[in-house]
């Protein structure tokens, strides 16, 4: 990994960590690149149960460095150009990707934020399946600011998580919530005071659970969000009908009948 992000797993979770921490986790090129590179690895990682997404140092993500960009730039070139470059057979582009890669990967993400995430760093927040933040986080669709639009995947995160017209607001104002008004209108999950361990009791929880059944679960309701009643019932039936039987799907009636704890397999 780069060491732009920092991985520590244990007991089956993930603790990864944005680690540019003199520069609030500002997304410089080399950010991006690690961001990918990680999720695509964790989701490779059959002994990853869950991973728990949270930035070193006084906040999450600052969002995008605009001067590495700018200096990528210098010769002529326009500096947003690889960022837009899209990987064949992938439906997200190289900016995307840092963020929507955590919608991708199979193991439930939750995402722990103090301090700010603007912009892209909220972006990257909003790929994770749940997130933890402290009452006094800052958050905000910044991009606005810099008259720009969302363009790291938001869109398609946002939109299943507040309203219509409070993601026109958000997008339309770039104004600064708290983490405590996130949880009201729908953008975060639950707020921590201190988000990154309870995080890590959640993950810790989860690990514990049948791996199958987790990641089933995850791709189920990610596929039913968004898909027709007919689909979701035919992935319902899908999904259960790969797990019922199986080594992992045996041992969680047998460890509850038996009043123990279960010793799930990682699975294949």
């Amino acid at each position: 990994m780069s060491e732009r992000v920092t991985v520590k797993l244990e007991d089956g979770v993930a603790d990864v960590r944005l680690s540019r921490p003199d520069k609030m986790n500002a997304l410089d090129p080399a950010m991006f690149e690690a961001l990918i590179e990680t999720g695509r690895a964790l989701a490779r990682e059959s002994a990853v149960r869950a991973v728990v997404l949270s930035g070193e140092g006084r906040g999450f993500s600052s969002g995008l460095d605009f001067m590495s960009f700018l200096a990528m730039g210098s010769g002529g070139d326009r500096p947003t150009g690889s960022l837009l470059q899209r990987e064949e057979g992938r439906i997200a582009n190289f900016a995307q990707s840092a963020a929507w890669v955590w919608n991708e990967v199979p193991q439930p993400v939750i995402a722990a934020v103090h301090g700010v995430a603007y912009g892209g760093g909220l972006q990257i927040a909003l790929g994770a399946d749940i997130r933890i933040v402290a009452p006094d986080a800052k958050l905000s669709v910044m991009e606005i600011k810099w008259g720009l639009v969302p363009d790291m995947s938001g869109t398609q995160t946002l939109r299943h998580l507040v309203r219509l017209d409070v993601a026109k607001e958000l997008t339309f104002t770039g104004r600064v919530v708290s983490g405590e008004e996130a949880v009201a209108i729908g953008l975060a999950t639950r707020t921590a005071a201190e988000p990154h361990a309870a995080a890590m009791e959640m993950a810790r929880e989860i690990a514990g659970k049948s791996p199958e059944a987790i990641r089933g679960g995850k791709r189920l309701l990610n596929g039913a969000w968004v898909g027709s009643p007919a689909d979701g019932l035919a992935l319902e039936a899908e999904l259960q009908t790969a797990i019922l039987g199986r080594p992992n799907q045996l041992e969680a009636v047998a460890a509850n009948m038996e009043k123990r704890a279960p010793r799930f397999r990682d699975p294949s």
